[in-house]
């Protein structure tokens, strides 16, 4: 059994909001054995593993670690919400609002663009190294709000050493090298270009470089 089991395990009870108590009498288990299971101390058998899945609404994927998906669905780009097609209105400040349309317009440009290569690797690299920074910033968020660790794969004191930075390095190296190995054309990139066709898309992207420049302009006075 691999070791996300556990965690999920303990996650799902936790998010029913019921007690070792109550879950073990549902799976028809000792609250002992059930919190064996949870701590990674024993492995439960393919029966539990069925009770468990039924009980929780879960699939056997996602309960082992294997999906993100709770049915065990592979999620396909046509499945997904484009935010930036959707006119929500924000619960929050207009900062929030603004940062919010500034970042997803300009990422809306940018896998456009990198798209257009083919490069499944640097676009797979792109996401890894976005999806980490994003990651950082959730995560403090999900503690000050009083979530629990045990959310995360990852350990709180692994994250609290910053191994996401590792993470995030690796992913643009390999970023990097993707970019260098593509031998096809790539887009026009020129400001002009991008004006031309993604009209008030590409202004966004060039506020985030502009703030950006600005900020590590002044960290090297």
């Amino acid at each position: 059994m691999n070791a996300n089991f556990s965690r999920v395990l303990s996650l799902l009870r936790q998010e029913k909001g019921i007690s070792q108590r109550k879950a073990a009498a549902a799976l028809g288990i000792s609250q002992a054995l059930l919190s064996h299971y949870e701590n990674g101390i024993r492995e439960p058998g393919l029966n539990f593993v069925a009770k468990a899945c039924d009980y929780y609404h879960v699939s056997a994927d996602y309960l082992l670690g294997r999906s993100l998906s709770r049915d065990g669905a592979v999620i396909e780009a046509e499945e997904l919400v484009d935010a930036s097609e959707i006119k929500e209105d924000l619960k929050g400040s207009i900062m929030a609002k603004l940062q919010k349309k500034l970042i997803v317009n300009s990422a809306s440009v940018f896998f456009d663009l990198l798209g257009r290569t083919n490069s499944k690797d640097a676009v797979a690299q792109a996401g890894a190294y976005l999806g980490g920074a994003l990651y950082q910033l959730f995560r403090p968020l999900y503690r000050a709000a009083g979530g629990n660790d045990s959310y995360f794969s990852t350990e709180g004191g692994s994250f609290d050493m910053d191994v996401l930075s590792a993470d995030m390095t690796l992913a643009r190296v390999r970023y990097a090298k993707a970019l260098e190995e593509y031998r096809g054309e790539f887009p026009p990139v020129d400001a002009q270009s991008l004006a031309a066709e993604y009209q008030g898309l590409s202004q966004s992207m060039a506020q985030v470089l502009h703030d950006t420049d600005e900020r590590v302009r002044k960290l090297e006075e």
